[in-house]
This record gives C-alpha cells, structure tokens and sequence, in this order.
C-alpha cells in the first residue's frame, strides 16, 4: 500500500471523542501535498492514525451547511 501524505493545514473543531482518545475532528487538510479540502474524520490522540472519513470542497461544504440550516436540531 502507498504511503499516505498529509498535512493538516487549519484545525476548525473537534466534534466528540472516543473513551480510547480518538476524536472525530472537522480540519483543512493537504493530502499528498494537493490543494487542501475541508476534511470529517476521526484522529488518533497523536495524529498518527486516522479512521475513514469525507473531503469536501468548498462548494461540498456550503451545500452541506444550506442542508444542516434545514434541519430541525
């Protein structure tokens, strides 16, 4: 397998955490030294490690905040 490059760029939030530490964060990420994307997963405490997670544009993004101002929370 490829070695995976990243570098996250801007730290927006982190949206809940794991009893083991992992949190599930919202950051601006470069992977593999491209253009940095808005960027949903969860990290490990050191950031060695990351889960399965979403990269969005930022027209990804505005269409997804439009969505979540629908809801009623």
């Amino acid at each position: 397998m490829a070695d995976i490059n990243y570098d996250i760029v801007d730290h927006i939030a982190v949206l809940s955490e794991s009893p083991k530490g992992w949190t599930k964060e919202l950051n601006v990420v470069s992977w593999n030294g491209r253009e940095p994307k808005y960027d949903l997963r969860d990290w490990s405490p050191d950031k060695a490690k990351m889960g399965k997670g979403i990269t969005l544009k930022n027209d990804d993004l505005a269409n997804l905040k439009a969505a979540l101002n629908q809801l009623n929370l």
